[in-house]
């Protein structure tokens, strides 16, 4: 399989691991990383989001943390060939059982969605079997610092439960994004972010294409430090 080719960084991809989607580089490219020394990603996948928000942020130190490990090992890969290879590291682990007394300022996770079944493809990326969004709220609330974010990206379809679930964990809803594949349709994506303090909830839109297979400006705007698109 090709490699995912970005500006700063290249993404080695497997056919046994989530390959490069619109999800993932929606929040590598929106969570919000400014103000984080130190990050957690939940369910790292090839490394793509890590890598963008390393990117992003020159100063944060980076953890990231998946159950598969061929997925874990691939995102090594991807890690060491990257310029910003001392800021980050990853571990194969449950993130069930996982424990660590450091506090991060930045969790972030495009998690598994789908409820299980039958199939077979990215079960493990996809498929709630092994990390459900109760024991990821739960588990991301413990790990929060003072002031940390909790950003993740899931379908419109699950956000009121995901709210919710997230207010019992004691996590309030700051930021929400609304996404949209293409103009004038209905939204299929949202990025929530979640901090232990209330503030202001901010709401934005966002449309990744302004007709089929045309990027909107939005987007282009979004993605000039990281696609290389074709002329």
């Amino acid at each position: 399989m090709k490699p995912f080719r970005f500006k700063q960084f290249e993404i080695r991809q497997s056919t046994h691991v989530f390959r490069v989607g619109t999800d993932g580089v929606l929040l590598g490219a929106l969570a919000s990383v400014q103000n984080a020394s130190k990050v957690l990603e939940i369910g790292t996948g090839t490394g793509l989001i890590t890598l963008m928000l390393a990117q992003r942020n020159s100063q944060a130190d980076f953890l990231g943390i998946d159950i598969n490990e061929e997925a874990v090992n691939l995102t090594k890969t991807n890690f060491n060939n990257s310029r910003f290879r001392l800021r980050l590291s990853n571990i194969f682990h449950d993130f069930k059982t996982f424990k660590t007394d450091v506090r991060f300022d930045l969790i972030v996770s495009n998690p598994p969605y789908f409820e299980e079944s039958n199939s077979e493809k990215d079960k493990l990326a996809r498929q709630t079997i092994e990390l459900n969004f109760k024991e990821l709220i739960s588990g991301a609330s413990k790990l929060l610092s003072d002031n940390g974010i909790f950003s993740v990206i899931i379908p419109v379809e699950s956000g009121d439960s995901f709210v919710e679930i997230a207010k019992d964990n004691g996590l309030i809803l700051n930021k929400k994004i609304n996404i949209k594949g293409i103009e004038n349709s209905k939204e299929k994506r949202l990025i929530l972010e979640f901090s232990i303090f209330e503030t202001i909830l901010q709401v934005v839109d966002f449309v990744i294409e302004k007709s089929p297979r045309q990027y909107s400006d939005q987007y282009l705007e979004l993605t000039k430090e990281f696609h290389v698109f074709g002329k």
